[in-house]
């Protein structure tokens, strides 16, 4: 590795897994310090005691709502089971298990903050309309909060039609209502005879008061501002809360990944669902024309998306000239809302072939006719507003086709370039969460707790980040947040978090076995990652059935990492193997736990019993007294782990 000013540190094959690669924001080099400058090391402990703040509220936060009581829901009834039973599809693995995780949080009497994360069109909506159903069979209501008018309507149409046959009165509120449907909705809510209300940002209005409420679901939940989630924060103090969503924001799926909300993730598509193919174009009439036709041709619809209402007319004017026989419909927000709900219904029963619209469909628009979709000036949305998009199609058994119309790339930003490539990148059936992944990369985090962005990864990188976030957790779920999760008595602590190994035999993967050095870096990564004897023992058969029977230098690598796993649980940072002796460094911290545990105590009989082949003494380094024991007469890997083994 080269650092500032030529520097240059090897690198053990040990610590191959430390390196990472550095995503900072928009492609940045970064800057590289001079080896044994300690710089690196100021910023990465500055970045922690930042992370850790944040970490400390947001934990804070998820223990106020652990010690919170919530409505304990009742186990499933045979309703409950007629009701999934009517499903007219087969869950998939995945959907099984989040609607089990869902019913198994509401039946406990901790408030539910669960968030489902699955792909558009993998089936979150039926998973909501369970978990409404449960609410509602045990005497409680539901709101359903999604971020736009028409998403309102398509869920109050899915919602009635999959319990037409069950005794639930579902409304709806947008502003296609008039004031007297919306009056009596909120009597309704009031009074208790509406059980499950589904609606707009407008459910967080003050007039709105709930008999009942004991489910808040809530759809694309990256669509509403901190205003609107705000508001919500008051209604759901102690409610059991449901967040659906195919590409979390930043600060959502963080919140997840540190384990602060409960996530369920749906990885596995319907069956006979083929990717969206996904092409970016220049502006042409030719291939919009073809494209369009083709699509007509198979009995297929067509969304065209323009984002501007001001010319939306010229663009559908254009699409009829090139297209004379096709029928197009305009939709866009400011349509009244009779006429919008009507369009809508009469694309979803395809009394016309395109429809030309602004936005206002990317969330929830279920038609599985729509298998073509142009997104006009694609390099202007952020990349959820794009996958979501992608996911109006291709949601039956027909291949569909995805056209992102920009600029040439030359003329693009910077970050848009990077969303467009990611969506031609991540085009596979569920990649929503990689996506969202990427987008927290290309934007950064930000403050998990408020609305400004920090720029820890500007400064270490995204992978560095997501290092020391962990630890930071860790850290604190050990010290300040220790009567909030209890040590897991059935798995032995671990008080060595990484095993050094320093040795003048020869471990590793000869040139002359394996001659191509991107193969052997990946093979080095990929043992670094490997976990159980299991694990090792597959590693090694392919290792054979690839290249061949393993030379001794391969056996005593692989050995290595035997002996550190062992090293691991003896509580040895670093393991010497020279000058035919092993010394084992014990843990630097004197006032480390591991010394009054089982493991040290059989280490000492050993020491006590073998006096002969090892001693055990203390040594003074720089940073203080240091213990360590040594073997003598160890002339091989082999050997090494053999004394290991015994202790």
């Amino acid at each position: 590795m080269i650092y500032g000013d030529r520097d240059i540190l090897y690198i053990s094959i040990h610590s191959l897994h430390k390196i990472s690669k550095f995503n900072g924001k928009d492609g940045k080099a970064p800057k590289i310090y001079k080896l044994g400058s300690g710089a690196w090391k100021k910023i990465k402990q500055k970045t922690k005691s930042r992370i850790k703040q944040i970490a400390f509220n947001l934990i804070q936060l998820y223990a106020k709502r652990r010690l919170k009581k919530g409505f304990q829901f009742g186990p499933d009834t045979h309703i409950q089971h007629e009701l999934e039973a009517s499903f007219m599809y087969e869950d998939t693995p995945d959907q099984f298990t989040a609607t089990q995780d869902v019913k198994t949080d509401m039946e406990n009497e901790q408030p539910m903050d669960r968030l489902v994360c699955g792909d558009v069109g993998f089936g979150k909506t039926e998973i909501a309309i369970r978990a409404a159903f449960k609410a509602v069979d045990n005497g409680k209501q539901v709101a359903v909060l999604v971020p736009t008018t028409i998403l309102a309507f398509q869920h109050f149409k899915t919602f009635t039609e999959r319990l037409k046959n069950f005794p639930v009165t579902i409304e709806y509120l947008n502003r296609f209502r008039t004031a007297k449907q919306k009056s009596a909705v909120i009597d309704g809510l009031a009074n208790g005879s509406v059980d499950i209300v589904i609606g707009t940002h407008q459910l967080t209005n003050k007039r709105i008061a709930f008999k009942e409420l004991g489910l808040l679901i809530i759809d694309e939940e990256q669509k509403f501002g901190v205003a609107v989630k705000d508001q919500l924060k008051t209604i759901k103090e102690n409610v059991d809360t449901l967040t659906l969503t195919a590409t979390p924001i930043p600060r959502t799926l963080q919140f997840s990944l540190m384990a602060a909300r409960d996530l369920s993730v749906i990885n596995t598509p319907p069956p006979n669902r083929h990717p969206i193919e996904t092409n970016v174009i220049r502006f042409s009439e030719e291939i919009i024309r073809d494209a369009i036709s083709y699509e007509i041709s198979r009995g297929g619809q067509v969304f065209f998306i323009h984002n501007r209402i001001e010319n939306i007319k010229e663009v559908a004017g254009m699409l009829q000239r090139l297209l004379p026989n096709a029928k197009i419909g305009i939709g866009h927000g400011q349509m009244e809302g009779k006429k919008l709900e009507e369009l809508m219904l009469g694309f979803m029963n395809n009394d016309f072939d395109v429809l030309v619209s602004t936005t206002i469909v990317e969330s929830g628009l279920d038609v599985p006719n729509a298998n073509t979709i142009f997104v006009n000036n694609a390099n202007n949305f952020g990349l959820s507003d794009l996958h979501q998009m992608r996911g109006r199609v291709g949601r039956s058994n027909k291949k569909a086709f995805c056209y992102f119309i920009t600029p040439s790339y030359h003329m693009m930003t910077d970050d848009a370039r990077k969303r467009i490539e990611a969506l031609e990148l991540f085009s596979d059936l569920g990649s929503g969460l990689n996506i969202a992944m990427k987008d927290l990369e290309i934007r950064g985090a930000g403050d998990l707790l408020g609305g400004e962005q920090s720029g820890f990864i500007n400064d270490i990188g995204f992978d560095a980040y997501q290092k020391i976030l962990q630890e930071a957790v860790e850290e604190l779920k050990e010290k300040e947040f220790k009567e909030l999760y209890p040590a897991d008595t059935s798995v032995s602590k671990e008080f060595v978090k990484e095993v050094q190994i320093d040795t003048d035999f020869e471990i590793l993967f000869p040139d002359d076995y394996i001659n191509v050095i991107s193969e052997r870096l990946n093979l080095y990564n990929e043992l670094g990652t490997l976990k159980t004897e299991n694990e090792l023992i597959e590693f090694e058969a392919r290792l054979v059935d690839r290249f061949g029977e393993i030379p001794t230098q391969v056996v005593d690598l692989l050995d290595s990492v035997r002996m550190k796993w062992l090293a691991k649980k003896l509580g040895l940072e670093k393991v010497i193997l020279k000058q035919q002796r092993m010394l084992g460094y014990f843990i630097a911290d004197q006032q480390s736990p591991f010394y009054q545990t089982n493991q040290f105590t059989n280490m000492l009989k050993y020491i006590q019993q073998n006096s002969k082949s090892c001693v055990m003494k203390e040594k003074k380094t720089k940073n203080g007294l240091r213990l360590l024991v040594t073997f003598i007469k160890v002339d091989s890997v082999a050997k090494a782990l053999t004394i290991l083994k015994k202790i």
